[in-house]
């Protein structure tokens, strides 16, 4: 990130901030820290999709070591990782359709385009021991999903806390939460844990929705964004090239 691209953030950050309160009231299913899954009718569908999901991935993670790192995406995520301990398989990030890997898991495609909002969706993947620090997200105009598709033993060292409550991950189960709290997850077990990651604007009522559909608007074309994809796809040919190697020794 250069000097401008800073400036940017901070000024867009505490802009973002300023408006949190408006839509903590105006959010159609409360402020909570995790959400009830009753209140969103199309989350057994999802939940449904797990098993072509599930399949999906098992085919990538030979592949996993040469996934970038989120840190390699988004360098704004140094500030939680560092290492190679949190690998990342993009679908979509704010208007950004990342072809290639949505080509390549057309059910999890299919899947995340029937989740109403959807704007920001891909693999995260974090490994045995990966502690990812308390942090916040930019802010509440979107809610968070994780569908588990990978949940190592014992489970209850693999978890996630925000605010004051700690849940677990159960494989083939969604998670819906308010990452604008103050959130941390970890993996303190030996084998790896993926979850399926997906943003999806919050359901708000008006004119918190309206002022929300702009400020995605602004974040899709911001510096910040513009400089993931850049950064995405040069990643994507790394990625496609290591396939290939693999295919070929393979055969």
């Amino acid at each position: 990130m250069g000097w401008f691209e800073d400036r940017f953030y901070d000024v867009a950050r505490k802009i973002v901030w300023g408006v949190d309160s408006m839509y903590a009231r105006s959010s159609v299913h409360g402020d909570h820290a995790f959400f009830d899954n009753k209140d969103f009718p199309w989350v057994p569908e999802i939940e449904a999709g797990f098993s072509g999901v599930r399949e999906e991935l098992d085919a990538l993670m030979p592949y996993a070591a040469d996934m970038p790192n989120f840190q390699d995406i988004s360098t704004r995520q140094r500030e939680l990782s560092q290492d190679d301990g949190w690998k990342t398989f993009f679908f979509y990030a704010y208007g950004m359709r990342a072809d290639k890997n949505c080509d390549r898991c057309p059910k999890t495609d299919a899947l995340l385009n029937k989740i109403p909002g959807m704007k920001t969706a891909f693999f995260s993947i974090l490994a045995p021991g990966k502690h990812l620090p308390p942090h916040r997200g930019p802010y509440k105009g979107v809610l968070r999903l994780h569908l588990a598709l990978i949940v190592p033993e014992p489970a209850e060292k693999c978890g996630i806390r925000v605010a004051d409550e700690t849940r677990h991950w159960t494989e083939g189960k969604v998670m819906l939460f308010d990452d604008a709290f103050d959130h941390e997850a970890w993996n303190d077990t030996e084998g790896t844990r993926v979850v399926l990651f997906v943003d999806l604007v919050r359901p708000m009522r008006f004119p918190a929705s309206a002022v929300n559909r702009v400020f995605i608007w602004l974040i899709a074309r911001s510096p910040f964004v513009a400089g993931s994809k850049g950064n995405y796809f040069a990643w994507e040919k790394k990625f496609e090239r290591a396939v290939e190697q693999g295919r070929a020794q393979a055969g």
